[in-house]
């Protein structure tokens, strides 16, 4: 059944104050995913503060439009849905990169990032892809603390190597 102008209203407004509320969001592109997979990959999204919404193409052009985001290069085809945080404090890599992870595990024949917004702006999907491969914040933050620590680790080694050949 064909939905009133009202209705499509209610969901051009949803869409925009996602993409405004966001931290990030993917647009990605579904065909032949089945229930059972679709179920599973929404109960993971969720568990993560992660929502996944499915919107007719011209509702989420028009969402994008109200929000000034240019979005005229892309094209989307298809079945299209929605994938994004729920807060604007939330990691901002976290979504891509979950999305990516449904992809490995589904393929990219039955689902491909398309697009997305990142830090305010609508990105394509090779810019989106990279952002999905950055790693999580926490493990950015153990990196840098191994980056950090490394110098002074060769200097105990060193020092120890010393002590040991002088006792």
């Amino acid at each position: 059944m064909a939905k009133t102008k009202e209705e499509k209203g209610k969901i051009i407004d949803k869409l925009e104050n996602a993409f405004k509320n966001a931290s990030s969001s993917v647009l990605v592109h579904f065909t032949k995913v089945t229930v059972a997979e679709e179920s599973a990959m929404r109960r993971n999204l969720r568990a993560d503060g992660i929502s996944y919404t499915v919107a007719k193409k011209t509702l989420i052009r028009r969402a994008l439009d109200k929000l000034g985001l240019k979005h005229d290069d892309v094209e989307l085809q298809g079945e299209v849905a929605m994938v994004y945080d729920s807060s604007k404090e939330g990691d901002p890599t976290a979504v891509a990169r979950k999305v990516l992870e449904f992809v490995k595990k589904l393929g990219a024949e039955k689902l491909s990032i398309l697009c997305g917004t990142f830090e305010d702006r609508f990105v394509g999907q090779t810019e989106m892809r990279e952002i999905a491969t950055i790693p999580s914040l926490h493990t950015l933050r153990g990196m840098f603390v191994n980056v950090i620590s490394s110098p002074m680790r060769g200097l105990v080694v060193a020092l120890s190597a010393i002590a040991e050949k002088k006792a």
